[in-house]
């Protein structure tokens, strides 16, 4: 059971069951259509790091909590609106004054295209400057976090690392704090070439992230992000990492894991993209040893597949802490990122209840 992978904290030795560290953007959504000549947008929040933390609250109703920073204006105020509706604690989120421009702080947007049928997905990000990209070491009373209140499970990931150096340090410096009070710390890799470039492209993103494993329990990512971030390769993959053979995958978790000793977990989803709007997918863990796959969706049909990794990390951590085990915790994960791209937005709309009936039904049925 997970007691023999993961040594969780008690729920009544902690006031969060998960806090999680990283930007919050705002998304502008053109629906189906396409961003360069859109007249009118939706507006979401999200974050990696953040829809892991908002899932814990409203899908699985664990006490979340996320620390970012926020400019003090009107569309600070409106990223506060939306995490309040997420349920997200804001304790611990950091203020910034607003020079009337922008040109010391904002929030980062993020324009993201659906993509359907042979157009894929397309995201357009502008977020220089953010509030949240200047958080520095020193900044955040990670003592007080993790030492007076207590958290049991805390999230964090490399597209945060990614956005400047003082955030991979601040990163650093928070994985150090939740490693000493035994927090079990997961880590998103989530390799974007786009925000590393500025930060030393791949051998950057190596050693920054290198750096940071030493300090994680369940390390996160497809096969694409192991090889970037971590340097660890993957058999039989052609250069675009495609159509990925699950036991190559294990192979390279073995490789990773016996040099990362310190790893209790390692996971990833498994996606074959057949179009925008048909994937086949699947997630598989490695975990005290033993390999885990969950249930393969075969021609799943996506709405919209931003956060479906987000909602995989959510589901996997809520079965690790409800004590469910390594098998259950995948098809948690695998079903929860699953039913997050049946819906529009980032973060997930779903309950619990109806992620246990994904994984129990073979099809959708009406549920009264």
């Amino acid at each position: 059971m997970a007691g023999d992978v993961l040594n969780i904290r008690k729920a009544d030795e902690c006031k969060w069951d998960c806090a999680a560290f990283g930007e919050v953007m705002l998304r502008f959504d053109p629906g189906h259509g396409r961003v360069r000549n859109a007249r009118q947008f939706q507006v979401w929040e999200g974050g990696g790091e953040y829809n892991v933390a908002r899932a814990m609250r409203k899908c699985w109703g664990k006490r979340a909590t996320h620390v970012t920073a926020l400019p003090n204006n009107d569309l600070g105020w409106l990223v506060e609106d939306l995490m309040m509706q997420g349920g997200v604690d804001q304790s611990h989120l950091i203020w910034r004054d607003f020079d009337g421009i922008g040109r010391n702080t904002r929030v980062g947007l993020n324009f993201t295209e659906k993509g359907f049928g042979i157009r894929p997905a397309l995201g357009t990000s502008d977020r220089g400057h953010s509030a949240a990209s200047q958080i520095r070491p020193g900044e955040v009373n990670w003592e007080k976090l993790f030492g007076e209140e207590g958290v049991r499970w805390f999230h964090t990931g490399g597209i945060f690392a990614a956005l400047a150096s003082n955030t991979a340090e601040a990163v650093i410096e928070a994985v150090e704090c939740a490693r000493k009070y035994g927090t079990v710390v997961s880590y998103d890799l989530n390799y974007r070439a786009s925000l590393w470039k500025s930060q030393g492209g791949k051998e950057g993103a190596q050693k920054v992230n290198r750096h940071i494993a030493q300090y994680v329990d369940v390390m996160i990512g497809n096969e694409e992000d192991f090889t970037a971030c971590l340097g660890f390769e993957v058999e039989g993959l052609d250069e675009h990492i495609s159509d990925i053979d699950p036991a190559n995958f294990k192979k390279m978790i073995e490789a990773c894991t016996n040099h990362f000793t310190n790893f209790k977990v390692a996971a990833t989803t498994l996606r074959n993209a057949k179009t925008a709007s048909v994937n086949d997918w699947s997630a598989v863990i490695w975990a005290g040893g033993e390999f885990y796959q969950s249930r393969t969706r075969e021609n799943l049909e996506i709405y919209d597949r931003v956060g479906g990794g987000d909602g995989f990390a959510s589901g996997l951590a809520y079965g690790f802490l409800e004590g469910l085990g390594p098998q259950m915790a995948v098809e948690y994960g695998a079903a929860h990122g699953a039913l997050a791209m049946t819906t529009p937005g980032d973060t997930s709309m779903v309950r619990a209840a109806e992620v246990e009936t994904a994984i129990k039904s073979k099809g959708a049925r009406v549920i009264r």
